[in-house]
């Protein structure tokens, strides 16, 4: 295993991030516990959750992913052993059954307190913010409409003292975005700064062959002002590993069981995946490979988390962080990106 550390930090993670989104709806509590098993087995330190999920999110299942990994914890006292990160989720229509009331400081301190219960923790490594409260274009909407009517109001500056007194009170350590966009990023940055509060140290956002608008503006961020990206989503919920191409999809397989979940699956999308396929297969390599061993090599990337529904995928990604693309691959990758740049967003 290649290893970094968290930036601003002296905390060793595994440069592949042990995801867990599927664990207690298309993964069942055995195999999570297998899963984590194997990761660790093979160097991987780095596990990251949410108290959203397994995702698709419901009101049944809420944060059943949390449990299992509580669960583990408490079968093979393994938890220091690990570096663990969660997140509290943001408002929206879609997260009214956890609760209305955003970041605000009771719903901080309540979701820590919760998140700990159901881990079976006493400490969170990295506590993340799941997206932004304020309305911005997020989860695969490509392009910023300002909403005049938009409710929110500047609350960067009251987070962050919140978070504060979390992390003052031992049971966070440090604390990250998710889904953030370049200005609440900065905002995030220069409250640290001007009123020596704490750091926003990662950023989460979706991140692969199929998804680079993080080169733009963040990654310029992330150089100079030292917040490492944490990779979501490097296989583009499976697609980057062809199978929907090649028409092997098991019927178990994540977009056969939510078509909905259509961020990847645009033409333009299935175009480019098929150009990539083509580079992988007269390289040697499998789309899987490549696809990750791409996100690996990023000179801003933290950690790539990486999601499996069975040890044989999981086996498979991990063992990517020992892949080098040569030149000349990535020269053509560069060219399917030129032609399509970031079909999904």
């Amino acid at each position: 295993m290649k290893y970094t550390t968290l930036p601003n930090t002296d905390i060793k993670v595994s440069k592949i991030c042990l995801g867990t989104m599927t664990w207690g709806n298309q993964n069942t509590q055995e195999e999570g516990f297998a899963q984590m098993d194997l990761a660790l087995d093979k160097g991987v330190n780095f596990f990251d959750v949410a108290e959203l999920y397994p995702v698709p999110a419901t009101a049944e299942t809420y944060a059943d992913t949390e449990r299992i990994i509580g669960n583990w914890f408490t079968k093979t006292g393994n938890r220091d052993k690990v570096i663990l990160a969660t997140k509290i989720a943001g408002p929206g229509d879609y997260t009214a059954h956890i609760r209305t009331t955003g970041f605000s400081k009771q719903a901080l301190h309540d979701a820590v307190n919760n998140s700990l219960k159901r881990l079976q923790t006493d400490y969170i490594d990295l506590y993340q913010l799941h997206w932004p409260e304020r309305q911005t274009n997020t989860f695969g909407v490509r392009d910023y409409t300002h909403n005049p009517d938009d409710g929110w109001e500047d609350n960067f500056n009251e987070i962050l003292h919140t978070l504060n007194e979390i992390i003052e009170s031992g049971k966070i350590r440090h604390v990250g975005l998710s889904n953030e966009k370049a200005w609440g990023t900065m905002r995030y940055l220069e409250e640290s700064k001007h009123h020596n509060l704490p750091r926003m140290i990662t950023i989460q956002n979706a991140y692969s062959l199929l998804c680079r608008p993080f080169e733009g503006d963040l990654a310029e961020i992330a150089h100079r002002e030292n917040i490492g990206l944490l990779a979501y989503s490097p296989m583009a919920f499976g697609v980057l590993s062809g199978k929907y191409i090649k028409g092997t999809a098991a019927d178990n397989a994540r977009l056969k069981l939510f078509p909905r979940f259509a961020r990847y699956s645009s033409e333009q999308a299935t175009e480019a995946t098929r150009r990539y396929l083509k580079i992988a297969e007269d390289n040697g390599l499998s789309l899987a490979q490549m696809a990750l061993a791409f996100v690996n090599e990023r000179p801003f990337l933290t950690s790539n988390i990486i999601g499996a529904t069975s040890l044989e995928q999981l086996e498979e990604n991990i063992d990517s962080i020992y892949i080098s693309l040569s030149n000349e691959v990535m020269k053509e990758i560069d060219k399917v990106h030129a032609a399509i740049p970031n079909p999904a967003t």
